[in-house]
């Protein structure tokens, strides 16, 4: 039996062996004229051979290669040469020519981003207890994405509003050389052949007015890296960074509530290592971050003294900003403590939408004596601010919670009025306040934001006449005793900024 898939094949044995023996005989009586035939051939490739001169077949591939190597020099296009100005030289390693500032840090100051690349992350709490958000940085969007342009020109066509560039050109020329902003002996730096600066605030808040003036310059998008103050950028971290201890602490205990300057200075810290995309401030970032969750009371928030079970709405204000923003670019932050804020922010507030200091209803902290008479706390809702700002941080909606409309009314129940005698400049409310009702929106921040207009350019020193006081503002707020004329120009030059400095988080 055959295979299906083969062919079924015929013997035909005697046929085969016919037909091979004739082809083979036919081709023997072929194969003279085969032969002649080659050999014709033969006889006439010899006789091309010797007719070719030798000297011509040996120059013939000389000649070709070096036509083709002088073609394939003269065709070959040169790179063409990198611009000047397209040199990448890494700031923060080597010192800049800035017309803007010229006092900037040696390079033994600032080390290279390699000295850290392989450095451990230095975060003092285990990996269950924290969320990173990863990918985020400088460009990445999110609610650093209205920023301006250096001081030029933002997104969208906008430009920076005088008073914010006179604010900063105050603020850059009454730095000190080691980066500092000098709270009460800030006039040094004024001409003394002209009106000298007053208004000096108390010494033991250089921190936190550092830290406030860097991030007005940082709210223009100046960086250690870019825009045309960044040196000033530069020299202020650096000396931040010199005043940060081993457990992360920037500045000591150098008064009863030194926390406001230490996270203040973790916020400016951690926008500034983000902004610039510098690893060199990762871990004085993160160390700044580690402490103030070291100083937070265990299941609550903060206040003045570490885990003291004290629970303050001020202090946690400035704690949130350090955390959202640490966290936004990449760093380490306890998401627990954020929903402990959340929890706070519901128990000190009511259904007015007024916020309290400590627990719902308490007024604004006041200091003994006469500080309570000249600013009272029923003209200023500057917790409710600070409250309501917070929220939008921590992720709340106004379309889900009533209360944040209800504050936002409060809010614009006391618009910025510039009146000395009624005790109504509070500087710290009107920060909070404008930059809380820009998120809202709506008519709520018109209504506040032609206030704001009206008010803080119209009160900032524009004379000519008065070069030294120039672009700054006087310390007549609620706590400008304590920081002083720098620390009422940073704070109202960042009010002046609100409208971009962060994108609206909920609409």
């Amino acid at each position: 039996m055959h295979s299906p898939l083969l062919p079924v094949r015929t013997p035909r044995a005697h046929a085969a062996d016919a037909s091979f023996q004739h082809a083979m005989a036919e081709r023997l009586r072929q194969s003279p004229w085969l032969m002649l035939s080659g050999g014709v051939h033969a006889l006439l490739l010899l006789l091309v051979w010797a007719l070719i001169p030798p000297e011509a077949a040996k120059k013939r591939p000389l000649q070709v290669a070096v036509e083709q190597t002088t073609q394939h020099e003269v065709e070959r296009p040169k790179p063409p040469e990198r611009p000047e100005v397209e040199r990448e030289v890494d700031p923060e390693v080597q010192p800049i020519e800035d017309q803007v500032v010229t006092d900037n840090p040696t390079e033994s100051e600032f080390p290279s981003d390699s000295d850290y690349a392989d450095a451990p992350n230095e975060s003092s709490f285990s990996s269950d207890q924290w969320n990173t958000a990863l990918g985020l940085g400088p460009g990445a969007g999110g609610p650093y994405s209205e920023r301006g342009n250096g001081g030029g020109g933002g997104a969208g066509g906008r430009q920076t509003p005088p008073s914010v560039l006179r604010g900063l050109q105050w603020l850059a020329a009454h730095q000190d050389e080691d980066g500092r902003w000098d709270a009460d002996g800030f006039m040094k730096h004024d001409d003394p052949a002209l009106e000298v600066c007053d208004g000096p605030g108390n010494a033991v808040h250089d921190v936190g007015c550092t830290a406030l003036a860097l991030l007005a310059f940082l709210g223009e998008n100046n960086t250690t890296k870019s825009g045309p103050y960044r040196a000033v950028v530069r020299s202020g971290v650096g000396w931040l960074r010199k005043q940060q201890q081993e457990n992360g602490l920037i500045g000591g205990r150098l008064s009863h509530d030194f926390v406001y300057d230490h996270a203040i200075a973790a916020y400016a810290l951690c926008e500034a290592y983000g902004l610039s995309n510098s690893k060199l401030l990762q871990q004085p970032a993160q160390r700044a971050l580690n402490y103030l969750e070291s100083h937070r009371n265990s299941y609550g928030v903060w206040r003045y003294q570490p885990q003291d079970q004290d629970n303050d709405i001020s202090v946690t204000g400035w704690a949130v900003m350090a955390y959202e923003s640490g966290k936004f670019f990449g760093l380490q932050v306890n998401e627990e403590a954020l929903k402990n804020c959340a929890v706070f922010l519901d128990q000190v507030s009511d259904s007015t939408g007024r916020h309290g200091y400590r627990a719902a209803g308490e007024g604004s902290s006041r200091k003994p004596g006469r500080h309570g008479v000249a600013f009272p706390t029923g003209q200023t809702h500057a917790l409710t601010a600070v409250g309501l700002f917070c929220r939008f941080f921590l992720g709340q909606d106004p379309k889900e919670q009533p209360l944040m409309k209800a504050s936002a009314k409060l809010l614009n129940s006391l618009p910025p009025v510039w009146d000395e005698a009624a005790g109504r400049i509070d500087h710290y409310y009107w920060y909070y306040a404008t930059y809380a009702l820009f998120q809202m929106g709506g008519g709520e921040w018109r209504r506040w934001r032609k206030a704001v207009e009206q008010v803080v350019p119209h009160n900032q020193h524009q004379q000519a006449s008065a070069p030294n006081l120039y672009g700054s503002w006087d310390p007549v707020g609620a706590w400008g005793e304590d920081g002083g004329r720098v620390y009422s120009t940073a704070i109202l030059t960042l009010t002046m900024q609100a409208n971009y400095r962060y994108t609206p988080l909920v609409r």
